[in-house]
């Protein structure tokens, strides 16, 4: 702890995004090259992270560092609301001109070792009501700024997520260590979930070719999925392959049955099917009411839905 309050002396964080999310239902895995400062506002949530197992309810934060995959789920029946912001410890030259905040499918990003300096933090944070107002006030501000893009917001805005990494650090409790549940056979989820996230396109990828990467039989993987991660094996796959189906309609470069080809599904039809089963909206709908004045959406745009 002492290695981090040194740090934080010298702390210059840069904000590269800021949301606030509602969710009726939310499951999906994250991987970010930053660090993520999520907020719970309202309803709960289970996370797994690097193979612990948390629960957070509203009033709760969450930091969480750079190349570490992070599974998110609802855990309530009222909504979902986060607020989140991205940020670099420190402002480098190149990393301040990369827009998108997640990693892409197998993409490899070097940490610099200076971002490593909350590693070594516990991961949670018990907000104590009396500041929740201020952690509330300040992420709306800082949401407004970086909307706005007003003279010298960033500035203002690396004022800002010190205030929120201050209240997160002076808000943790020594009593948490050891409350996070290690996962079971995170070893081999982490395994299967990188396989399906290089392979998802192979129409014919199944249990037993995941199975055989993760080193594990396919009924131990089939339970591994559904007790830690709440979703079949199956799901998963097309999740992954919806979300990638999404990210080629906004950019708007292929056809609808390219994006099926490349997005794994055996044909066009099974393509609509499931996409219009899981999204709500057929894929032409999907880009009338997503596309905004007809400009492909980024990545992070697309996270927020």
């Amino acid at each position: 702890m002492e290695r981090i309050i040194a740090g934080m002396e010298r702390l210059s964080p840069f904000v590269r995004s800021v949301k606030i999310t509602r969710s009726d239902y939310l499951v999906g895995e994250w991987v970010d090259y930053d660090h993520v400062y999520t907020y719970i506002e309202q309803g709960e949530a289970e996370i797994l992270l690097d193979g612990v197992q948390y629960r957070l309810k509203a009033g709760e934060a969450i930091l969480f560092p750079p190349m570490k995959l992070h599974f998110i789920r609802s855990a309530s029946s009222e909504p979902l609301v986060q607020y989140i912001f991205h940020f670099d410890l420190f402002h480098w030259e190149d990393q301040s001109k990369w827009q998108e905040t997640g990693v892409s499918k197998g993409q490899q990003v070097e940490i610099k070792p200076e971002e490593e300096l909350l590693s070594s933090l516990y991961p949670i944070s018990f907000i104590h009501p009396a500041h929740r107002l201020e952690v509330h006030k300040r992420f709306h501000i800082l949401h407004q700024e970086f909307l706005s893009k007003r003279p010298y917001h960033q500035l203002f805005m690396k004022s800002l997520a010190l205030e929120l990494l201050i209240y997160f650090l002076r808000n943790q409790h020594m009593s948490y260590e050891g409350k996070g549940k290690k996962t079971k056979g995170w070893a081999s989820i982490e395994k299967a979930v990188l396989y399906i996230q290089q392979e998802f396109a192979n129409p014919r990828l199944d249990l037993e070719q995941i199975s055989l990467q993760a080193g594990v039989s396919t009924n131990h993987l089939s339970y591994l999925f559904k007790e830690q991660l709440g979703v079949t094996i199956h799901k998963y796959v097309t999740y992954v392959r919806i979300e990638e189906a999404k990210s080629k309609l906004l950019e708007g470069n292929l056809s609808i049955t390219q994006i099926s080809e490349t997005a794994g599904f055996a044909s066009i039809h099974a393509f609509s099917r499931t996409f219009k089963a899981i999204a709500g909206l057929t894929a032409s709908q999907f880009i009338e009411a997503y596309s905004t004045s007809g400009r492909a959406m980024s990545k992070e745009e697309i996270n927020n839905e």
